[in-house]
């Protein structure tokens, strides 16, 4: 059984006040996690709340989750994120954006949210990568 350890969140005063960590650091001896992008993909294989943002996001949420737990991880175990949303509308990037926020509470993990063309399956608006660390 893996440590859950407490993943080292670093602020920058120097720059602007932002609603996550600006750097994250993993404990010495950690096994990092590669996770592939979670996607809003249901148990059947298609593509959940279609043309919902913040559906799809809480979708990608739960299924990160799922695979960090079958690394023996969790959301606090995270260092960094990635947000993609299938939009050019600022107002769709916050609405994911909020749902991942939510999602990490006070484990304001560095994240980058970027808006996209298109992402992979039909239908899909959002994307979440993410890297974990443990110790074991």
């Amino acid at each position: 059984m893996a440590e859950h350890t407490d993943v080292r969140l670093i602020r920058a005063p120097g720059l602007a006040a932002a609603p996550y960590a600006y750097a994250a650091t993993a404990p010495a001896g950690a096994r990092m996690i590669f996770l592939a992008g979670s996607c809003p993909i249901g148990d059947d294989g298609s593509t959940v709340a279609v043309g919902d943002v913040a559906g799809q996001a809480a979708r990608c949420i739960e299924n990160l989750q799922q695979a960090l737990a079958v690394a023996d991880a969790r959301l606090t175990d995270v260092i960094s994120t990635r947000v993609l949303v299938a939009s050019t509308e600022r107002s769709d990037l916050v609405a994911a954006w909020e749902v991942v926020a939510a999602a990490f509470g006070p484990h304001d993990v560095p994240s980058t949210l970027l808006g996209v063309s298109v992402l992979g399956y039909p239908d899909q608006l959002v994307e979440v990568e993410a890297v974990a660390a443990v110790v074991d």
